[in-house]
């Protein structure tokens, strides 16, 4: 029996194949058979918004068991650990160490000093690589000051820690090719999210898939740009009917920096991704059946209502 798994939640369904469908699952377009070499994990879907089921913005693309991480939001290291139990075994926490993030907002780096302190206390015995806009050194350099005695009490004290897995190697990118080895290449690209001077969405090109993740972003040229044809489309949404019952206020902010379904139907229409994956969905009351029909109004492709802990 071949177990189909894509878009099927690990906590539920990973060990389970063939497991019914819940709503939400019955929402998706179809499913592609997880493949050999790169998974795509979905650790967190959530916003701002406090929602239990939806933890903050954060992606693992695990290629040959090597995991890279895009953004880290609240919980990051624990919805690793999740999908590690439930089989992704490269997602062990003593495995993170490599993390891409797309801009500075809080939903997608308070699970920065997670990244940076549970490793390393789970065994993570070297630097941690990040690479993202300016002002994430600065970001570190305080978060690492934060926990100055925290450190201090591990190294100097009865734990057997060691002296290397805290630390953290910054780079400060600018768009174009800025990681690159035996499994993965990845270029930052830069999208346009309201005031923020700098942020990026990423493209990761793997041995067997080509994975475009948009971050926080309103349309703008570079994600099509960049897909054009990819194996997958990772896009922050919202819902347009929702939209419309929010304040005037909230309607300047949201339309300044973010996409909404139709704006993101018309740019995966451009793309053509083979799966285009919805995350940081604001629904505003809307349903995910309601927001994938907003998308395919005027996108005819595969459309998935990601959740987390999915894999791709």
């Amino acid at each position: 029996m071949r177990c189909w798994i894509a878009g099927l939640s690990l906590l539920t369904g990973l060990l389970a194949c063939g497991a019914g469908n819940s709503p939400e699952r019955q929402a998706e377009s179809g499913r592609a058979e997880l493949p050999g070499r790169t998974q795509i994990v979905l650790l967190g879907t959530g916003t701002p918004n406090a929602d239990p089921d939806r933890s903050g913005p954060a992606i693992a693309v695990v290629v040959d068991g090597v995991p890279y991480l895009v953004d880290l939001g609240p919980g990051v290291v624990r919805r690793a650990a999740a999908a590690e139990r439930a089989g992704i075994a490269g997602l062990n926490a003593a495995k993170l160490g490599t993390a891409f993030i797309t801009h500075l907002h809080t939903d997608h780096t308070l699970g920065y000093p997670d990244f940076i302190f549970s490793p390393w206390v789970l065994e993570r015995d070297v630097p941690a690589e990040v690479f993202g806009p300016r002002g994430l050194q600065a970001m570190t350099e305080h978060l690492l000051a934060a926990y100055v005695e925290d450190i201090r009490i591990r190294i100097e004290g009865i734990e057997p820690a060691n002296t290397e897995g805290y630390k953290v190697n910054v780079h400060e990118v600018e768009p174009g090719l800025i990681y690159s080895d035996e499994r993965v290449r990845v270029t930052a690209f830069a999208v346009e999210h309201g005031s923020w001077k700098q942020a990026f969405g990423y493209k990761f090109e793997t041995p067997d898939r080509t994975i475009v993740i948009s971050g926080d972003a309103r349309p703008g040229p570079s994600i099509g740009e960049q897909c054009q044809g990819c194996d997958v489309l990772i896009h922050e949404v919202y819902s347009e009917a929702g939209f419309a019952r929010r304040s005037p206020e909230w309607q300047r902010y949201h339309a300044s920096f973010h996409t909404s379904s139709r704006e993101l139907g018309r740019i995966a229409a451009q793309a053509r991704p083979g799966t285009l994956i919805l995350y940081h969905q604001l629904l505003w009351g809307s349903t995910p059946a309601e927001l994938l029909e907003e998308v395919r109004e005027v996108y005819d492709g595969r459309v998935v209502f990601g959740s987390d802990l999915d894999v791709f």
